[in-house]
C-alpha cells in the first residue's frame, strides 16, 4: 500500500532536486523558497527512512537510495502528466502531445524531413523539439519531460533505464571555410592545429571523449587557441568567416559540405565513428502519434544515409 504521507510535492520537489542538482536552482523553478524545498525533502526522507541527497563539496549529490527512488518517481509524474493530457485532449479533440530531445547531429538532416512527412498524417498533436547537450535531454527523459530523444548512444553508466534503437553510424570531421590554408598545405594537419582557433565540442556533449582520444592518438596533447561550444549556428557562422577550425559530428555540417560552403580537412576520423538512434525509458509504450513519429524518423535516417554513401564514394573518385 502507498504510505499516505507522501504527496504529489514531495514527488515533484525530488525530481526536480535530482534533475537541478541544487537546491537553489530547484526553489526558483518550484516558485517555492529554498527552506521549503529543504523541509520537502526532509519529510519525503523521513517517509523513505534514508537519505535520497548527500553532500558533494559545496553542493549536493544523489545519492544510491535517491537513484533508485528517482526511476520510479519520475515514472510517477510521467503517469500523472499523461493522465492530465489525456483528460485534456479528450475536452479539446487534439492528439497526445509528443515531446523530443534532438541532438544537433540530427536536428539539421533528419527532423526536418522527419517532421514534414509526421505533418501529413495529420495526428492532431501538438509537437515540442528540445536541443542541447546529451546529459541535459537524457535528465529530461528520465523524468518524464521529454518522451524520445534522438542523437548518439550515451556512455554505458548514462543509459541505466532505457532502451536504445540503432539507425545509423557517423564521425567526427575537422572542418573550414571553402579555400582555406589548410586545404591546400603540403605539411601535416595535425602540425598545424595549435596555429588556429579550434572549435571543440563542450566536455558534457557526448562527441567531447572521442574527440579527446582521436587528438591524443595523434601526438595532440593541448589547444592553445580552443573555443568550446554545442551551438550549431554560432560555429557555422564563426568557421565561415575566419580561418578557424570546427571539430563537429559530420550530420551537422554534411549540408554546408554539400553545398561546397565548408569542407572537411584531409584526416582519417573512422576511429570517431559512433552510433545514432532512438532513446527512450525502458518498457515505455509510445503513444500512437509518438510511434508514427519514431517510423518516420527511422525512414529519414535511411535516406539520409544512402545519400550519405553516393556523395562518400563520389569524393573517393
Amino acid at each position: 500500500m502507498i504510505d499516505a504521507r507522501v504527496k504529489f510535492r514531495h514527488l515533484q520537489t525530488f525530481v526536480e532536486v535530482a534533475r537541478q542538482k541544487s537546491v537553489m536552482k530547484a526553489a526558483s523553478l518550484l516558485h517555492v523558497s529554498q527552506p521549503a524545498v529543504t523541509k520537502t525533502i526532509r519529510e519525503l526522507e523521513e517517509v523513505l527512512g534514508v537519505a535520497v541527497f548527500e553532500r558533494d563539496g559545496r553542493g549536493i549529490k544523489i545519492s544510491r537510495y535517491g537513484e533508485a527512488f528517482l526511476r520510479h518517481a519520475g515514472a510517477a509524474l510521467t503517469a500523472l502528466r499523461q493522465g492530465l493530457d489525456c483528460v485534456s485532449q479528450e475536452r479539446s479533440g487534439d492528439g497526445p502531445p509528443v515531446r523530443i530531445g534532438a541532438l544537433p547531429t540530427v536536428s539539421t538532416r533528419i527532423m526536418p524531413r522527419a517532421m514534414a512527412n509526421f505533418l501529413k498524417e495529420e495526428t492532431g498533436s501538438r509537437i515540442k523539439i528540445v536541443t542541447g547537450e546529451n546529459a541535459a535531454l537524457l535528465e529530461q527523459l528520465r523524468v518524464g519531460d521529454l518522451d524520445l530523444v534522438v542523437g548518439r548512444l550515451a556512455a554505458p553508466e548514462q543509459m541505466t533505464g532505457f532502451s536504445f534503437e540503432h539507425l545509423y553510424s557517423e564521425q567526427v570531421v575537422f572542418v573550414v571555410r571553402s579555400g582555406h590554408p589548410l586545404l591546400s598545405a603540403q605539411q601535416s594537419v595535425f602540425d598545424n592545429l595549435g596555429v588556429y582557433p579550434v572549435l571543440m565540442p563542450t566536455r558534457a556533449s557526448i562527441i567531447r571523449p572521442f574527440v579527446e582520444r582521436f587528438l591524443i592518438t595523434n601526438g595532440i596533447a593541448s589547444l592553445p587557441n580552443q573555443i568550446e561550444t554545442v551551438s550549431d549556428s554560432f560555429g557555422r557562422a564563426f568557421v565561415r568567416a575566419s580561418d578557424a577550425i570546427w571539430i563537429i559530428s559530420t550530420g551537422v555540417v554534411a549540408g554546408d559540405i554539400e553545398d561546397g560552403v565548408l569542407a572537411p580537412l584531409p584526416i582519417d576520423t573512422s576511429e570517431t565513428k559512433g552510433p545514432v538512434g532512438l532513446t527512450m525509458r525502458a518498457n515505455a509504450i509510445p503513444s500512437m502519434p509518438l510511434a508514427i513519429l519514431m517510423q518516420t524518423i527511422r525512414e529519414a535516417a535511411a535516406e539520409v544515409s544512402a545519400v550519405s554513401v553516393v556523395h562518400a564514394e563520389r569524393r573517393q573518385h
